[in-house]
């Protein structure tokens, strides 16, 4: 993430450290913001997350990826955080795109109705490359 700062009248622009947790990975991948999540999303992990996906997802125009291939168990706080994801990017004009290749995470997805409204890509190069494209919209 950037901010900027004026010093003796110049812009200065500095990168701010990307969030990095037990069960996030933050990154920047042709221009968008790759949300890696990671091991058990719970109730605990949703807490850790929160914070560093609202950052992410409340600046206009925001071109977010959600990796959840890492992932290995995934409750109804995941999905709040998903959903969450869509109607904070979309509010903002943004773009959100998932990626998810694990059966039971794709059951719970499509067992939920949530695949419809942000249908998963099997790779971050697939999710990329639909950066053009609606945004989670049915």
């Amino acid at each position: 993430m950037l901010f900027r700062a004026r010093v003796g009248g110049d812009a200065v622009v500095r990168q701010e450290p990307a969030p990095r947790t037990r069960h996030l990975r933050v990154r920047e991948d042709r221009g968008h913001t790759v949300l890696e999540f990671r091991g058990e999303i719970d109730i605990a992990a949703a807490a850790e997350i929160m914070p560093a996906l609202d950052r992410a997802t409340g600046r206009p125009g925001a071109r977010i990826v959600i990796d959840l291939r890492p992932v290995e168990f995934f409750d109804c706080s995941g999905l709040r955080l998903l959903y969450r994801a869509r109607s904070r990017v979309l509010q903002h004009g943004g773009r959100l795109h998932l990626v998810c290749t694990r059966p039971l995470t794709l059951r719970v997805l499509r067992v939920t109705g949530l695949s419809r409204l942000l249908p998963p890509h099997q790779t971050l190069d697939a999710a990329l490359a639909q950066s053009e494209a609606a945004s989670g919209s049915l």
